[in-house]
């Protein structure tokens, strides 16, 4: 018999700071990021990325093969709705996970029907955008999955597909979570609707272009073939190390299609009202760490021949500090993050 969510369970503070510390475990970023949203919207935020997350980990596992990760997927989404018991299918992905998923992440999957129980007890308007993102998330994973993406994409308008599935449907999901928190957020909705996949697509492309060496060691490649092959490249052949001239110039064409989708998301965020100060700065910081990225990733050699590559210790500070002094005035923010992608082509 199917296992029907409450419609309304109050979530206990115990949980609300477990799933708090288990952000922690898992993101660097939205560990920083999430905590500047207004009490309540916080709660649901986190509870999003951590299902997400899930989702991201049985999508990313490598001992799984597609046909697997499809039923966990699906599984995951039926406990999710309420459909099965959340323990079971915890006890059922923790078991399956390989030492090629962290620690924190196979802690989170441990512990996933804890994770539905809060989802459970949010807001109902919340747990509906929540449980509506994932099922669309989890579709456009397992038909990528179904292809098994280890020689690339196909082109650029594919690329563009893969991110909208599992990101840009993450960013219309917020869009729906602020908009029930403000009144005057929602006055804007169909405007933020037009513009928030692209914030999503954005931080999911300089995600893909942070993560090629960690992929390609897993045997995966999101990269798409096209603007390569048009420079004399093919992905079939990449390596760890210097792959020379040809595919610098496809990195330089996908820096540029992700700068493009980084400007918009920054006109995304401007239409949040001024006001609204604790959701324009986690939106902000957020877009503005995947710019840093993406300025870094371009600039930098040691990137392109897979070696050493990180954030300065200083960067996400000073970044948090000049957010902080901006964020009412749109006018500077543009100036801001046009500063920090001068150096990316567009």
């Amino acid at each position: 018999m199917p296992i029907e969510a409450p419609e309304s369970a109050p979530v206990r503070e115990a949980e609300l700071a477990f799933q708090a510390d288990m952000l922690q475990q898992v993101s660097r970023t939205y560990a920083l990021t999430i905590p500047l949203l207004p009490a309540g919207l916080r709660e649901a935020v986190t509870n999003a990325y951590l299902l997400c997350r899930i989702a991201d980990t049985i999508e990313d596992e490598p001992a799984l093969d597609p046909v697997r990760k499809e039923v966990l997927l699906g599984g995951f989404t039926a406990a999710v709705a309420g459909r099965t018991e959340a323990d079971a299918f915890a006890a059922r992905l923790s078991a399956l996970l390989s030492d090629a998923t962290s620690n924190g992440e196979r802690f989170l999957a441990e512990k996933a029907g804890r994770i539905v129980r809060i989802a459970h007890g949010l807001p109902l308007a919340r747990r509906r955008a929540i449980e509506s993102c994932l099922q669309k998330m989890t579709q456009g994973m397992i038909e990528f999955q179904r292809r098994r993406a280890t020689q690339g994409l196909r082109d650029m308008a594919e690329l563009e597909r893969y991110c909208y599935h599992v990101a840009g449907v993450v960013a219309k999901m917020l869009t729906e979570l602020f908009c029930d928190h403000s009144s005057a957020i929602a006055e804007r909705r169909e405007e933020l609707m037009a513009l928030a996949p692209s914030y999503g697509q954005g931080l999911q492309m300089t995600n893909i272009l942070r993560d090629i060496w960690s992929d390609l060691a897993r045997g995966y490649c999101w990269l798409p073939r096209e603007p390569f092959l048009a420079g004399g490249f093919d992905v079939d052949d990449l390596q760890a190390g210097d792959n020379g001239p040809a595919f610098a110039a496809g990195l330089d064409v996908l820096a540029a299609a992700t700068h493009r989708q980084l400007r918009q998301g920054l006109e995304f965020i401007l239409l949040i009202p001024r006001r609204e100060r604790g959701v324009r700065r986690h939106l902000l910081l957020t877009l503005g760490m995947a710019a840093l990225t993406l300025r870094r990733i371009h600039r930098s050699e040691d990137f392109r021949a897979d070696r050493d590559f990180n954030q300065p210790k200083r960067a996400a500070p000073a970044l948090m500090a000049a957010i902080t002094l901006l964020t009412q005035s749109d006018s500077a923010l543009r100036r801001l993050f046009g500063l920090i992608l001068r150096p990316v082509p567009r």
